[in-house]
Order: structure tokens, then sequence, then C-alpha cells
């Protein structure tokens, strides 16, 4: 079915419901770093290759939709949240995927092995990353009852008590940064010097997957405030 006739249907029943399948496919593309630091884990590098491609078919289609929503979305919207805060929502979204296409796009791209001092703490890293995701879409799944519900009532108590674990993870991410990073310094004399600076960029953009998925409850949770 073509993208704008499946919107198309999707706007007939409610504006937000685009948003929501938006961040769906997001996550989806950030949930495939797991299977790719598998890959990555045991030099698997063709199935590293099938997966990043996978991510990038992911990221495609949220552009796609994002596109999509921008062109479609009505400029006069009867509903309690701007029309602005929706598309800045949805841009906060886009950026989830773009920075799983980059972390799987380089890593590949240099066949970078990740460290054996660093291998648990990293996986961890990737994992609780992409929990934060998980929750960050979870939160956006509730779009629908708080326009049921005027953004009152109990549904927003439920909203905010996503917000504040999305918040909790995001939090935990960083603490696992600081321990993968301080362990890579550890050992960063003993590796070539451009695989340690690559390795760098690859923690910092795992770590901006989280903040980015925790911009995306802030931006749902200035939507409660208004």
């Amino acid at each position: 079915m073509p993208i704008a006739n499946t919107l198309g249907n999707l706007f007939g029943k409610s504006p937000i419901k685009p948003i929501q399948e938006h961040m769906a496919v997001a996550h989806h593309a950030v949930e495939q770093l797991a299977p790719f630091f598998d890959a990555v884990k045991a030099n698997d590098w063709e199935q590293a290759a099938a997966i990043q491609q996978k991510i990038g078919e992911l990221e495609n289609h949220a552009d796609e939709l994002k596109k999509e929503i921008r062109l479609h979305l009505p400029k006069s919207l009867f509903l309690p949240v701007a029309r602005t805060d929706l598309l800045e929502l949805l841009s906060v979204q886009d950026r989830l995927a773009n920075r799983a296409k980059d972390i799987a796009g380089i890593m590949l791209g240099r066949e970078m092995s990740i460290p054996k001092a660093i291998e648990a703490d990293m996986l961890e890293f990737v994992n609780t990353t992409i929990a934060t995701s998980a929750q960050a879409h979870k939160a956006i799944k509730e779009l629908s009852d708080l326009l049921e519900t005027g953004f009152s009532g109990r549904e927003v108590t439920l909203v905010a008590k996503l917000i504040e674990e999305l918040d909790r993870l995001e939090n935990h991410t960083d603490k696992l940064q600081i321990a993968v990073r301080s362990n890579l310094f550890k050992v960063e004399k003993d590796l070539p010097p451009v695989d340690v600076m690559f390795f760098y960029r690859v923690i910092e953009w795992v770590g901006d997957v989280a903040d980015r998925a925790q911009k995306v409850g802030s931006r749902l949770q200035l939507l409660l405030a208004r």
C-alpha cells in the first residue's frame, strides 16, 4: 500500500496515530543495535552487514513517514495540543533512527571489534540504551488515550510515571557510559590509536540514543504541561 494512502487512513482516524507509527519505526531501528552488537562481538561481519542494511531501511522509512506527516498534518487541529508541538516531537523521534544508523554504519565500515576489556560493560550499555528507547516508545503509545481524556485524569498520572522511569533509565545509561569510557581509557595504550578514537565516538553515539529517547519524554512532558 502506498505510504500516502496509509497515512491518509491514519489521519482519517486521528492525527496522533502517524506520530505513534513513526516512533514505532524509529524504535525498531534502535532495537536492531542488540543483534548488531552481538554480530560484532562474534566478528560475524556478514550478519552485521545484513542488520546494518535493515537499520538503514528502517531509518529511510522513518524519514518517509516524517515527510508525509509534515505534509499532511492539518494546519488547524481542534486538539488540546499545538501542531508545532507535534512537529517538534516528530523531529526528536526521528533522531533516534538517525543515530542508530550512524552507529551501525561506522562500526561496520571500519569492522570495529569491541575490546575485550570493555565488552561486557559495552553490551550492558547498549541494552540499557535500547530499554530507554523502548520506554520512550511506551510513553508515546499513550498519546491516543491522553487525547481521548483531554490530557487530564489518571492517564496523565500514568504517562508522568512512564516519563519518570524513562529519566531513570537515561540516568543509568549516563553512569554506564562513564564506566565504559573509564575502562577503555585503562587499556587504550594497548590499542591502535585510530581505533580508540573511533570507539570513543561510538560510545558517545550510543549515549546520544538514550539522550534522544529522554528528549522524546521531555517533549511529551511539555504537552502535559500546556
